[in-house]
């Protein structure tokens, strides 16, 4: 029997909400990037609107950090499923695996080098090939190299951060690269923006740089592998306790770190601590939140809309590109760099609410996502609607 795609009746909607909410996070995040040279600039000094530097430290605390972890956990869950339902079946997985992650580099590249240069895609399906390779290990094995993975080169990374500040305190602002950006992006032609955003690119994925992402987002990926090994998400019912503990320790210990510039001093090194230890924190302290608040019929029945979003998880975060792009850049309504920080925020939740809107209405009639489906027709191939088609 031919290996064919997770059914409507078998899929876990505590993960689609998490999926969900994951992307309502990353638009809110990704918004001033969209909408400013935001990867070149002193963040806690660049925005001067009325209420920037208070609705900065919401996303800074809540919001920074702390959502693409989340997705890269639920896509280490969502591979790992993958290969245990292909292993009960005694079905090839690697191959299928390997047609997923290609077309998803693909739609990375366009996404990146056609639309927006903040893409996650390329580096989420690269990562991919390694977590195949490891998916045979036991969820212990996996847990314990994840941590190991993530924290020494972290924790050393924050030491030479300590190390550089005591130098020199101050942020770094790239004045060439930023009037650059505001000389492209609202009014420069396609061929000039399509210049910037390889600039853009490039500075943040150059080898030194990937590299660090890449050993940054395995391990979770491999957390999220071994949680599906575990079922934890499956068994949340038979496991409250342990939830709620996690619920507590987490959101305490990741609100902490994520406060620390606050706190403290802004600066760098406090900066990677708050993202690179207190950001994931609080993503499991969310994801526990939301396992235990599916628990609930009313709260799944409540946010029924989050969870169809997250259904369509690829068709969504593509769309919010392809909007913000267009209120932005000249090709569009050529608003960037008029937009302050809570007006951009503003926009973010109401492209959000009419992305809601559409996975309603794309659902009463259709079973799959359009890019979903596209992305389920490149691994499986056309026999996959015969099981997968009919309304839900």
């Amino acid at each position: 029997m031919k290996l064919q795609p997770v059914a409507l009746h078998e899929r876990v909607e505590a993960i689609d909400l998490m999926r969900g909410f994951a992307l309502l996070g990353i638009l809110l995040i990704n918004m001033p990037t969209f909408h400013s040279p935001f990867s070149y600039i002193d963040p806690y000094t660049w925005f001067a609107g009325k209420w920037d530097t208070e609705m900065f430290a919401f996303l800074d605390i809540f919001v920074q950090a702390s959502f693409y972890p989340l997705f890269a956990m639920l896509f280490g869950y969502g591979l790992a499923m993958q290969f245990m339902k292909a292993k009960a079946k005694q079905q090839p997985f690697v191959p299928l695996a390997a047609k997923r992650l290609l077309f998803l580099l693909l739609i990375g590249i366009v996404h990146a080098f056609l639309i927006w240069y903040g893409d996650i895609l390329i580096t989420y399906a690269v990562t991919g090939f390694l977590l195949i390779g490891l998916l045979r290990l036991p969820p212990a094995w996996l847990l314990g190299l994840a941590a190991l993975l993530y924290t020494i080169p972290q924790a050393f990374m924050a030491l030479l951060l300590f190390i550089a500040v005591s130098v020199d305190p101050n942020f770094y602002t790239g004045m060439q690269e930023v009037q650059s950006s505001l000389a492209a992006y609202p009014t420069g032609t396609f061929a000039e923006i399509f210049r910037q955003r390889m600039e853009d690119w490039l500075h943040s994925n150059n080898p030194s740089v990937y590299f660090l992402l890449i050993i940054t987002i395995l391990p979770h990926m491999m957390l999220g592998a071994a949680a599906a090994k575990w079922r934890l998400v499956e068994r949340a019912a038979d496991m409250k306790k342990g939830w709620l503990a996690i619920v507590g320790l987490t959101l305490l210990a990741g609100l902490f770190l994520k406060s620390t510039p606050f706190l403290f001093e802004q600066n760098y090194a406090f900066r990677h601590v708050q993202d690179a230890f207190g950001g994931p924190l609080l993503s499991i302290g969310y994801a526990a939140l939301f396992v235990l608040a599916a628990q609930s019929d009313a709260f799944r029945k409540a946010m029924r809309p989050l969870a169809k979003a997250g259904r369509m998880s690829l068709t969504v975060y593509i769309s919010q590109s392809v909007i913000a792009t267009l209120l932005f850049y000249s090709y569009g309504l050529g608003l960037y760099g008029q937009v302050d920080l809570v007006t951009g925020t503003w926009i973010a939740l109401g492209i959000f609410a009419i992305q809601l809107i559409f996975a309603e209405m794309w659902f009463s009639k259709f079973s799959q996502g359009p890019l979903e489906k596209l992305w389920r027709r490149a691994a499986y191939g056309r026999n996959f609607e015969k099981s997968n088609n009919s309304k839900p």
